[in-house]
């Protein structure tokens, strides 16, 4: 079992980070059920950080080389880090979707971003998710938590989907959202688009906007514990920044200069957010937890995935394997450690927020997710089940594809152990990879390994023929 505390990372992190093992000392191993103890006896409140867009490379705590990025570094040392943690799509949508149910997306027929109804039907999917589906906030409502959703939903609404139901019907006791959702914030949405400068809440301003009422929301119900989703979208295009620090950056590269200064003005927020828990006495019992929806776009020839293969709307690692740290200001979570052994995914929140917070399960509750409560706060449980994603059901331009082909994955994928085997749902292009010893996916094993293809490609495709077709 390798756990170590790691603060200095390589420029060439992608080897390191992914393949290097450490001692996981026995002081650790006493903090760490310590840890699980006190998480026993509390109930904390839970803030989820859901970042849209973001790659490993965006970070320095992943070794990334896009812009320092001090705050957030300073989390992930204060608290763990992860380096195999999984989205449920590679794009936003199902994304979310993979964490609100704690099963895969396409269970809920939401397999793309969703879009207008015709682009919806033409990527075979249901316009919003349904409301029979697990909640993860309606469940922990039920335990006596407080529930609240502040930033980007995207799980229904907006365009010319007019009946997507209330945030209220998935158990959210208060909410703010931006424009693709049933009823978004006016102060957002000036017109009827993502943004414009019209916004009485400017687009650089909107993570301090949404964090400033997660502070609230957790001041005003100090006497129950809290679940709040902290889902900013300013790391997604269009990249809008605050024009004095534009000035700091040197013209040419127009794009990464604009994402340069939004991704400080992130860091920055982000920081005061973890400052302002302090100030308020309210970090000692809650615990945060900073992770992103799926991969970057554009990557900048994967600047932004740390060489990565993949990106945005790849089933590469670039586009599924994201950043994830938890992070705690009193003892609920262990303290500068680095998780490389624990494979998670985001169908695994569900039960293990269930587990942390304390709260029964759901009736006749079916997930694709584990219980890996014990890795959120310092343990290093194994994972015992694979993980599956499907995107790009069809030919459809409702599925957005990368623009290089050496980024453009088949359209299934599942990881098992340390073996990763993607295909087409048709059975054409099968890829294998061991992620152990190829992270970047290079050498395509298929072929010289027909038994464990094999294996896979059975899993892979039994796994794609149970998930259920849209309801006409």
């Amino acid at each position: 079992m390798h756990i170590k505390a790691s603060r200095q990372f390589l420029k060439s992190a992608v080897l390191s980070l992914f393949t290097v093992s450490v001692v996981f000392a026995q002081e650790v191993v006493l903090n760490n059920s310590q840890n699980l103890q006190a998480a026993q006896s509390e109930r904390p409140n839970i803030v989820f950080i859901l970042t849209d867009d973001m790659g490993v490379g965006d970070l320095g705590c992943y070794g990334g080389e896009v812009l320092p990025t001090p705050n957030i570094d300073k989390m992930a040392g204060e608290g763990i880090r992860f380096a195999q943690y999984y989205s449920a799509a590679p794009i936003c949508s199902p994304a979310r979707a993979g964490l609100i149910t704690g099963s895969c997306p396409a269970r809920w027929n939401i397999t793309s971003y969703l879009q207008s109804k015709e682009g919806n039907k033409n990527a075979e999917q249901t316009d919003f998710l349904t409301t029979e589906a697990p909640s993860l906030p309606a469940t922990l409502k039920a335990a006596g938590y407080k529930t609240a959703h502040f930033g980007k939903w995207h799980l229904g609404g907006g365009r010319d989907v007019k009946d997507a139901p209330s945030l209220l019907k998935y158990g959210y006791d208060e909410y703010a959202c931006t424009y693709e959702s049933p009823d978004p914030d006016p102060k957002l949405t000036a017109t009827d688009w993502i943004w414009s400068p019209q916004d009485e809440v400017k687009r650089w301003n909107r993570t301090r906007y949404f964090a400033d009422k997660t502070i609230d929301f957790l001041k005003r119900n100090k006497g129950a514990p809290c679940f709040v989703n902290l889902w900013p979208d300013d790391v997604h295009t269009p990249w809008v920044g605050n024009e004095a620090q534009m000035k700091r950056y040197p013209e040419g590269a127009k794009s990464e200069r604009n994402l340069k200064t939004v991704l400080k003005t992130y860091d920055e927020e982000i920081g005061r957010f973890l400052e302002r828990l302090k100030e308020d006495g309210l970090d000692k019992n809650t615990i945060v937890i900073f992770t992103s929806d799926n991969g970057p776009a554009p990557s900048f020839e994967q600047l932004r995935t740390q060489n990565l293969r993949g990106c945005k709307a790849s089933l590469f690692e670039g586009g599924i394997k994201m950043p994830f740290i938890v992070w705690s200001g009193g003892n609920l979570v262990s303290k500068g450690l680095t998780n490389i052994d624990t494979v998670i995914c985001a169908e695994d929140m569900f039960k293990s927020l269930c587990s942390i917070a304390k709260a029964p399960l759901p009736q006749n509750f079916k997930s694709e997710g584990e219980d890996l409560s014990a890795a959120l706060l310092g343990g290093a449980p194994k994972r015992s089940t694979p993980i599956f994603w499907e995107y790009g059901r069809n030919d459809s331009k409702s599925f957005p594809r990368p623009q290089e082909d050496y980024n453009r994955s088949p359209n299934l994928a599942i990881r098992d152990g340390n073996w990763k085997f993607l295909i087409n749902a048709d059975g054409t292009n099968p890829m294998l990879f061991h992620l152990d010893e190829d992270p970047l996916e290079l050498q395509n094993l298929a072929a010289a390994k027909p038994e464990i293809t094999a294996e896979l490609k059975a899993k892979l495709l039994a796994w794609r023929k149970s998930m259920p077709g849209l309801k006409k």
